[in-house]
Protein backbone atom coordinates (compact mmCIF):
# COMPACT_ATOMS: atom_id res chain seq x y z
CA UNK A 1 0.00 0.00 0.00
CA UNK A 2 1.45 2.83 -1.04
CA UNK A 3 1.61 6.03 1.33
CA UNK A 4 2.63 8.88 0.25
CA UNK A 5 2.96 9.53 -3.94
CA UNK A 6 4.95 12.06 -4.98
CA UNK A 7 3.29 15.52 -5.69
CA UNK A 8 5.84 16.65 -8.60
CA UNK A 9 6.27 15.27 -11.94
CA UNK A 10 9.90 13.02 -12.62
CA UNK A 11 11.43 11.73 -15.73
CA UNK A 12 11.62 7.98 -13.63
CA UNK A 13 8.80 5.56 -12.57
CA UNK A 14 9.21 3.20 -10.05
CA UNK A 15 7.33 0.47 -9.91
CA UNK A 16 7.72 -2.32 -6.72
CA UNK A 17 6.09 -5.68 -6.62
CA UNK A 18 6.18 -8.66 -4.63
CA UNK A 19 7.28 -11.77 -5.86
CA UNK A 20 5.31 -15.24 -4.95
CA UNK A 21 4.81 -18.59 -6.20
CA UNK A 22 1.69 -19.06 -8.26
CA UNK A 23 -0.98 -21.14 -6.55
CA UNK A 24 -3.68 -23.69 -7.81
CA UNK A 25 -6.67 -22.80 -9.52
CA UNK A 26 -9.57 -24.24 -7.74
CA UNK A 27 -13.11 -23.79 -9.63
CA UNK A 28 -16.49 -23.24 -8.70
CA UNK A 29 -19.14 -25.82 -9.92
CA UNK A 30 -22.07 -25.21 -10.77
CA UNK A 31 -24.30 -27.79 -11.61
CA UNK A 32 -28.22 -28.96 -12.02
CA UNK A 33 -30.33 -31.98 -12.67
CA UNK A 34 -31.32 -33.05 -15.88
CA UNK A 35 -34.89 -32.48 -16.05
CA UNK A 36 -34.10 -28.59 -14.76
CA UNK A 37 -34.06 -25.97 -17.72
CA UNK A 38 -30.72 -26.39 -18.43
CA UNK A 39 -30.15 -29.77 -19.02
CA UNK A 40 -26.51 -30.63 -19.47
CA UNK A 41 -25.77 -27.43 -20.38
CA UNK A 42 -23.82 -26.79 -17.24
CA UNK A 43 -22.29 -30.42 -17.02
CA UNK A 44 -21.01 -29.95 -20.66
CA UNK A 45 -19.27 -26.21 -19.44
CA UNK A 46 -17.95 -27.97 -16.65
CA UNK A 47 -16.46 -30.62 -18.79
CA UNK A 48 -15.19 -28.30 -21.34
CA UNK A 49 -13.55 -26.08 -18.98
CA UNK A 50 -9.61 -26.41 -19.09
CA UNK A 51 -8.86 -26.21 -15.42
CA UNK A 52 -11.35 -29.13 -14.52
CA UNK A 53 -10.27 -32.26 -13.63
CA UNK A 54 -11.61 -34.90 -16.05
CA UNK A 55 -14.02 -37.29 -14.46
CA UNK A 56 -13.81 -35.10 -11.35
CA UNK A 57 -15.18 -32.28 -12.42
CA UNK A 58 -17.60 -31.21 -9.71
CA UNK A 59 -15.23 -31.90 -6.84
CA UNK A 60 -13.28 -28.31 -6.61
CA UNK A 61 -10.06 -29.89 -7.87
CA UNK A 62 -7.95 -27.84 -10.66
CA UNK A 63 -4.81 -28.15 -12.90
CA UNK A 64 -4.14 -24.72 -13.74
CA UNK A 65 -1.85 -21.87 -12.08
CA UNK A 66 -2.76 -18.80 -11.21
CA UNK A 67 -1.12 -15.65 -10.48
CA UNK A 68 -1.35 -13.85 -6.91
CA UNK A 69 -4.30 -11.24 -6.96
CA UNK A 70 -2.89 -9.48 -4.41
CA UNK A 71 -0.47 -8.91 -1.89
CA UNK A 72 -1.15 -12.03 -0.17
CA UNK A 73 0.32 -12.54 3.77
CA UNK A 74 3.61 -12.48 4.72
CA UNK A 75 4.60 -14.81 7.42
CA UNK A 76 7.40 -15.00 10.10
CA UNK A 77 10.11 -17.35 9.32
CA UNK A 78 9.86 -16.80 5.04
CA UNK A 79 11.46 -14.99 2.75
CA UNK A 80 10.09 -11.63 1.59
CA UNK A 81 11.16 -11.19 -2.30
CA UNK A 82 10.43 -8.00 -4.31
CA UNK A 83 10.87 -6.85 -7.72
CA UNK A 84 12.46 -2.89 -8.15
CA UNK A 85 12.08 -1.31 -11.34
CA UNK A 86 12.75 2.13 -12.18
CA UNK A 87 11.78 3.07 -15.64
CA UNK A 88 12.84 5.88 -17.59
CA UNK A 89 9.40 7.49 -19.28
CA UNK A 90 10.72 10.80 -20.55
CA UNK A 91 12.15 11.37 -24.16
CA UNK A 92 15.97 12.36 -22.81
CA UNK A 93 18.68 10.99 -21.19
CA UNK A 94 18.78 10.82 -17.43
CA UNK A 95 22.16 10.31 -15.81
CA UNK A 96 23.87 9.20 -12.16
CA UNK A 97 20.81 7.07 -11.10
CA UNK A 98 20.70 5.52 -7.63
CA UNK A 99 18.02 3.35 -6.40
CA UNK A 100 17.99 2.54 -2.71
CA UNK A 101 15.79 0.08 -0.39
CA UNK A 102 15.42 -0.06 3.11
CA UNK A 103 13.61 -2.08 5.42
CA UNK A 104 12.14 -0.41 8.27
CA UNK A 105 10.70 -2.38 11.10
CA UNK A 106 9.77 -1.53 14.69
CA UNK A 107 13.70 -1.68 15.90
CA UNK A 108 15.78 -1.25 12.80
CA UNK A 109 16.28 0.00 9.60
CA UNK A 110 17.65 -2.84 7.16
CA UNK A 111 19.45 -2.16 3.37
CA UNK A 112 18.25 -4.52 1.14
CA UNK A 113 19.65 -3.01 -1.90
CA UNK A 114 22.27 -4.99 -4.24
CA UNK A 115 24.40 -2.85 -5.08
CA UNK A 116 24.58 1.02 -3.69
CA UNK A 117 26.45 2.11 -7.00
CA UNK A 118 25.06 4.03 -9.32
CA UNK A 119 24.64 3.75 -12.85
CA UNK A 120 25.60 5.73 -14.89
CA UNK A 121 23.03 6.85 -17.35
CA UNK A 122 19.60 6.07 -18.58
CA UNK A 123 18.51 6.14 -21.95
CA UNK A 124 14.41 6.66 -22.62
CA UNK A 125 12.22 3.68 -22.22
CA UNK A 126 14.97 1.80 -20.49
CA UNK A 127 14.98 0.27 -17.00
CA UNK A 128 16.65 -0.48 -13.95
CA UNK A 129 16.10 -3.39 -12.55
CA UNK A 130 16.69 -5.38 -9.16
CA UNK A 131 15.12 -7.89 -7.11
CA UNK A 132 15.69 -8.01 -3.22
CA UNK A 133 15.22 -10.82 -0.76
CA UNK A 134 15.16 -10.64 3.20
CA UNK A 135 14.16 -13.37 5.87
CA UNK A 136 11.43 -11.68 7.87
CA UNK A 137 12.58 -12.38 11.28
CA UNK A 138 9.95 -9.82 13.18
CA UNK A 139 6.18 -9.45 13.60
CA UNK A 140 4.18 -6.67 12.99
CA UNK A 141 4.33 -3.68 10.32
CA UNK A 142 7.11 -3.18 7.58
CA UNK A 143 7.73 -0.52 5.62
CA UNK A 144 9.62 -0.69 2.84
CA UNK A 145 11.14 2.18 1.64
CA UNK A 146 12.27 2.65 -2.17
CA UNK A 147 14.59 5.88 -2.99
CA UNK A 148 15.65 7.06 -6.56
CA UNK A 149 17.82 10.01 -7.23
CA UNK A 150 18.92 11.25 -10.69
CA UNK A 151 20.28 14.17 -12.38
CA UNK A 152 17.70 15.66 -15.20
CA UNK A 153 20.20 16.66 -18.88
CA UNK A 154 20.09 19.86 -17.40
CA UNK A 155 22.09 18.99 -14.44
CA UNK A 156 19.30 19.38 -11.68
CA UNK A 157 19.26 16.79 -8.99
CA UNK A 158 16.14 14.87 -8.36
CA UNK A 159 14.97 12.77 -6.12
CA UNK A 160 11.51 10.68 -4.86
CA UNK A 161 10.79 8.28 -2.71
CA UNK A 162 7.80 5.32 -2.11
CA UNK A 163 6.75 3.75 0.83
CA UNK A 164 5.27 0.76 0.81
CA UNK A 165 3.78 -1.02 4.38
CA UNK A 166 2.98 -4.53 4.69
CA UNK A 167 2.14 -6.91 7.53
CA UNK A 168 3.97 -9.66 9.10
CA UNK A 169 1.99 -12.60 10.51
CA UNK A 170 2.81 -15.05 13.07
CA UNK A 171 2.60 -18.98 11.27
CA UNK A 172 2.82 -20.93 14.48
CA UNK A 173 2.12 -21.05 17.94
CA UNK A 174 4.60 -23.42 19.70
CA UNK A 175 4.20 -23.74 23.59
CA UNK A 176 6.73 -25.65 25.56
CA UNK A 177 6.80 -27.61 28.81
CA UNK A 178 9.13 -29.54 30.82
CA UNK A 179 8.60 -32.71 32.81
CA UNK A 180 11.56 -33.89 35.24
CA UNK A 181 12.05 -37.48 35.49
CA UNK A 182 11.24 -39.55 38.30
CA UNK A 183 13.55 -42.07 38.57
CA UNK A 184 17.07 -40.75 36.92
CA UNK A 185 18.81 -37.89 37.74
CA UNK A 186 18.59 -34.36 36.28
CA UNK A 187 17.20 -36.06 33.31
CA UNK A 188 14.05 -33.54 31.36
CA UNK A 189 11.40 -34.21 29.19
CA UNK A 190 10.49 -31.33 26.79
CA UNK A 191 7.15 -31.32 25.04
CA UNK A 192 6.66 -29.05 22.19
CA UNK A 193 3.09 -28.03 21.36
CA UNK A 194 3.22 -26.59 17.26
CA UNK A 195 0.10 -25.14 16.34
CA UNK A 196 -0.59 -24.34 12.46
CA UNK A 197 -2.45 -21.06 12.88
CA UNK A 198 -2.09 -20.12 9.13
CA UNK A 199 -4.99 -20.87 6.62
CA UNK A 200 -3.40 -23.08 4.32
CA UNK A 201 -1.66 -26.63 5.37
CA UNK A 202 2.08 -26.98 5.96
CA UNK A 203 4.42 -29.42 5.23
CA UNK A 204 6.82 -30.02 8.62
CA UNK A 205 10.24 -30.33 6.94
CA UNK A 206 12.10 -30.38 9.85
CA UNK A 207 11.00 -30.26 13.90
CA UNK A 208 14.67 -30.46 16.03
CA UNK A 209 16.03 -29.33 19.46
CA UNK A 210 19.50 -28.04 19.30
CA UNK A 211 20.53 -28.89 22.74
CA UNK A 212 22.66 -26.48 24.80
CA UNK A 213 25.96 -27.51 25.28
CA UNK A 214 25.28 -29.12 28.87
CA UNK A 215 22.55 -31.51 27.52
CA UNK A 216 22.55 -34.30 25.02
CA UNK A 217 19.28 -34.74 23.68
CA UNK A 218 17.23 -37.86 22.88
CA UNK A 219 13.94 -37.43 19.88
CA UNK A 220 11.31 -39.16 21.03
CA UNK A 221 8.78 -38.86 17.96
CA UNK A 222 9.51 -42.06 16.39
CA UNK A 223 9.26 -46.15 16.53
CA UNK A 224 10.80 -48.65 15.12
CA UNK A 225 9.06 -50.89 12.90
CA UNK A 226 10.50 -53.55 11.32
CA UNK A 227 13.74 -52.37 11.45
CA UNK A 228 13.06 -49.28 10.63
CA UNK A 229 12.34 -46.33 11.96
CA UNK A 230 9.03 -44.48 11.29
CA UNK A 231 7.59 -41.24 12.41
CA UNK A 232 4.92 -41.32 14.88
CA UNK A 233 2.66 -39.02 13.11
CA UNK A 234 2.60 -41.22 9.53
CA UNK A 235 4.08 -41.51 6.54
CA UNK A 236 2.71 -37.73 5.83
CA UNK A 237 4.05 -35.18 7.77
CA UNK A 238 1.48 -32.47 6.92
CA UNK A 239 -0.08 -30.20 9.63
CA UNK A 240 -3.45 -29.16 8.58
CA UNK A 241 -4.49 -25.51 9.77
CA UNK A 242 -4.93 -24.76 13.17
CA UNK A 243 -4.14 -28.25 13.89
CA UNK A 244 -1.88 -28.96 17.01
CA UNK A 245 1.13 -31.46 16.86
CA UNK A 246 3.58 -32.67 19.73
CA UNK A 247 6.97 -33.29 19.88
CA UNK A 248 8.66 -35.37 22.50
CA UNK A 249 12.75 -34.64 23.58
CA UNK A 250 14.33 -36.29 26.46
CA UNK A 251 17.61 -34.46 27.49
CA UNK A 252 20.26 -35.79 29.89
CA UNK A 253 22.98 -33.88 31.30
CA UNK A 254 26.49 -34.32 29.74
CA UNK A 255 28.63 -36.60 32.42
CA UNK A 256 31.53 -33.92 32.52
CA UNK A 257 28.60 -31.05 33.64
CA UNK A 258 27.05 -33.94 36.06
CA UNK A 259 30.43 -34.73 37.69
CA UNK A 260 31.40 -31.26 37.87
CA UNK A 261 28.37 -30.16 39.34
CA UNK A 262 26.94 -33.11 40.61
CA UNK A 263 23.62 -31.88 40.88
CA UNK A 264 22.58 -29.37 38.08
CA UNK A 265 20.83 -26.66 40.06
CA UNK A 266 19.11 -23.12 39.49
CA UNK A 267 17.96 -22.20 35.74
CA UNK A 268 19.92 -24.07 32.73
CA UNK A 269 19.99 -23.05 29.51
CA UNK A 270 18.02 -26.24 27.98
CA UNK A 271 18.50 -25.06 24.33
CA UNK A 272 16.10 -24.01 20.80
CA UNK A 273 13.80 -25.58 19.10
CA UNK A 274 14.75 -25.59 14.93
CA UNK A 275 11.59 -25.50 13.08
CA UNK A 276 11.48 -26.03 8.96
CA UNK A 277 7.98 -25.65 7.02
CA UNK A 278 7.21 -25.55 3.33
CA UNK A 279 3.60 -23.99 2.34
CA UNK A 280 1.49 -24.12 -1.06
CA UNK A 281 3.86 -24.50 -3.94
CA UNK A 282 7.20 -25.57 -2.21
CA UNK A 283 7.81 -22.27 -0.25
CA UNK A 284 10.32 -22.14 2.38
CA UNK A 285 10.10 -20.89 6.24
CA UNK A 286 12.12 -21.60 9.11
CA UNK A 287 11.94 -20.61 13.07
CA UNK A 288 14.19 -20.83 15.39
CA UNK A 289 12.82 -20.52 18.97
CA UNK A 290 14.93 -18.31 21.34
CA UNK A 291 17.03 -20.21 24.11
CA UNK A 292 14.56 -22.25 25.99
CA UNK A 293 15.24 -21.83 29.99
CA UNK A 294 14.35 -24.36 32.98
CA UNK A 295 14.11 -24.07 36.57
CA UNK A 296 15.68 -27.53 38.01
CA UNK A 297 13.28 -28.68 40.67
CA UNK A 298 14.79 -27.55 44.48
CA UNK A 299 15.52 -30.59 46.05
CA UNK A 300 16.81 -29.35 49.38
CA UNK A 301 19.80 -29.95 51.23
CA UNK A 302 19.72 -33.84 50.83
CA UNK A 303 17.63 -35.53 47.64
CA UNK A 304 16.15 -38.90 47.83
CA UNK A 305 15.44 -40.57 44.48
CA UNK A 306 14.57 -44.22 43.28
CA UNK A 307 17.24 -46.36 41.47
CA UNK A 308 15.47 -49.05 40.93
CA UNK A 309 11.99 -50.62 41.97
CA UNK A 310 10.04 -53.26 40.66
CA UNK A 311 6.89 -52.18 38.92
CA UNK A 312 4.58 -55.64 40.48
CA UNK A 313 5.57 -57.43 43.52
CA UNK A 314 3.23 -60.39 45.53
CA UNK A 315 0.97 -59.49 48.57
CA UNK A 316 3.80 -60.28 51.72
CA UNK A 317 6.69 -61.47 49.65
CA UNK A 318 9.42 -59.37 50.63
CA UNK A 319 10.71 -57.12 47.42
CA UNK A 320 13.95 -55.09 46.54
CA UNK A 321 14.23 -51.18 45.72
CA UNK A 322 17.66 -48.93 45.60
CA UNK A 323 17.75 -45.73 46.79
CA UNK A 324 19.90 -42.75 45.70
CA UNK A 325 21.09 -40.24 48.64
CA UNK A 326 22.67 -36.73 47.40
CA UNK A 327 23.94 -33.96 49.16
CA UNK A 328 23.00 -30.89 47.54
CA UNK A 329 24.39 -28.60 50.34
CA UNK A 330 27.45 -26.91 50.84
CA UNK A 331 28.19 -29.01 53.73
CA UNK A 332 29.26 -32.31 54.76
CA UNK A 333 26.93 -33.94 56.56
CA UNK A 334 26.63 -37.28 59.09
CA UNK A 335 23.63 -38.95 58.42
CA UNK A 336 21.49 -41.37 60.28
CA UNK A 337 18.61 -43.57 57.85
CA UNK A 338 15.39 -44.08 60.28
CA UNK A 339 12.14 -46.20 58.42
CA UNK A 340 8.63 -45.92 59.60
CA UNK A 341 5.69 -48.50 58.44
CA UNK A 342 2.68 -47.70 57.26
CA UNK A 343 -0.83 -49.46 57.50
CA UNK A 344 0.67 -51.44 54.15
CA UNK A 345 4.16 -51.20 53.37
CA UNK A 346 6.90 -52.84 55.93
CA UNK A 347 10.43 -51.93 55.92
CA UNK A 348 12.72 -54.83 56.64
CA UNK A 349 15.63 -53.95 58.51
CA UNK A 350 17.26 -52.02 61.02
CA UNK A 351 16.24 -48.84 61.65
CA UNK A 352 18.62 -45.74 62.92
CA UNK A 353 21.33 -46.74 60.67
CA UNK A 354 24.21 -44.97 60.75
CA UNK A 355 25.33 -43.88 57.06
CA UNK A 356 28.60 -42.16 57.63
CA UNK A 357 29.76 -38.84 56.23
CA UNK A 358 28.21 -37.07 53.15
CA UNK A 359 30.58 -34.67 51.18
CA UNK A 360 29.40 -31.66 49.32
CA UNK A 361 27.72 -33.21 45.72
CA UNK A 362 28.93 -36.81 46.95
CA UNK A 363 25.74 -39.79 46.53
CA UNK A 364 25.52 -43.48 47.73
CA UNK A 365 23.17 -45.93 46.98
CA UNK A 366 20.97 -48.05 49.36
CA UNK A 367 19.35 -51.45 48.93
CA UNK A 368 16.78 -51.88 51.15
CA UNK A 369 13.87 -54.40 51.87
CA UNK A 370 9.91 -54.02 51.96
CA UNK A 371 6.79 -55.80 51.96
CA UNK A 372 3.22 -55.05 51.26
CA UNK A 373 0.36 -56.53 53.61
CA UNK A 374 -2.56 -54.80 51.39
CA UNK A 375 -3.01 -55.26 47.74
CA UNK A 376 -3.45 -52.45 44.76
CA UNK A 377 -1.59 -49.94 44.24
CA UNK A 378 0.62 -48.86 47.21
CA UNK A 379 2.62 -45.68 48.36
CA UNK A 380 6.37 -46.20 49.48
CA UNK A 381 6.47 -44.06 53.00
CA UNK A 382 8.53 -43.41 55.43
CA UNK A 383 12.23 -42.66 55.09
CA UNK A 384 13.50 -40.21 57.31
CA UNK A 385 16.87 -39.11 57.27
CA UNK A 386 18.60 -37.00 59.92
CA UNK A 387 21.79 -34.54 60.05
CA UNK A 388 23.37 -35.53 63.25
CA UNK A 389 25.81 -32.37 62.20
CA UNK A 390 22.66 -29.63 62.61
CA UNK A 391 20.03 -32.17 64.31
CA UNK A 392 18.00 -31.95 61.13
CA UNK A 393 15.40 -34.28 59.78
CA UNK A 394 14.34 -34.49 56.30
CA UNK A 395 10.90 -36.89 55.78
CA UNK A 396 10.47 -38.77 52.57
CA UNK A 397 6.94 -40.11 51.80
CA UNK A 398 5.16 -41.09 48.42
CA UNK A 399 8.30 -41.81 47.18
CA UNK A 400 7.21 -44.23 44.50
CA UNK A 401 3.92 -46.41 43.93
CA UNK A 402 4.25 -50.24 43.38
CA UNK A 403 1.07 -52.87 42.11
CA UNK A 404 0.84 -55.45 44.81
CA UNK A 405 -1.39 -58.39 43.84
CA UNK A 406 -2.10 -61.90 45.37
CA UNK A 407 0.58 -64.59 44.68
CA UNK A 408 -1.98 -66.94 42.86
CA UNK A 409 -3.13 -63.60 40.71
CA UNK A 410 -1.68 -64.02 36.70
CA UNK A 411 -0.27 -60.52 35.86
CA UNK A 412 -0.51 -59.99 32.53
CA UNK A 413 3.00 -57.91 30.51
Amino acid sequence: MEVNPPKQEHLLALKVMRLTKPTLFTNIPVTCEEKDLPGDLFNQLMRDDPSTVNGAEILMLGEMLTLPQNFGNIFLGETFSSYISVHNDSNQVVKDILVKADLQTSSQRLNLSASNAAVAELKPDCCIDDVIHHEVKEIGTHILVCAVSYTTQGGEKMYFRKFFKFQVLKPLDVKTKFYNAEVSTDEVFLEAQIQNITTSPMFMEKVSLEPSIMYNVTELNSVSEGGECVSTFGPRAYLQPMDTRQYLYCLKPKKEFAEKAGIIKGVTVIGKLDIVWKTNLGERGRLQTSQLQRMAPGYGDVRLSLEAIPDTVNLEEPFHITCKITNCSERTMDLVLEMYNTSSIHWCGISGRQLGKLHPSSSLCLALTLLSSVQGLQSVSGLRLTDTFLKRTYEYDDIAQVCVVSAATEVEA
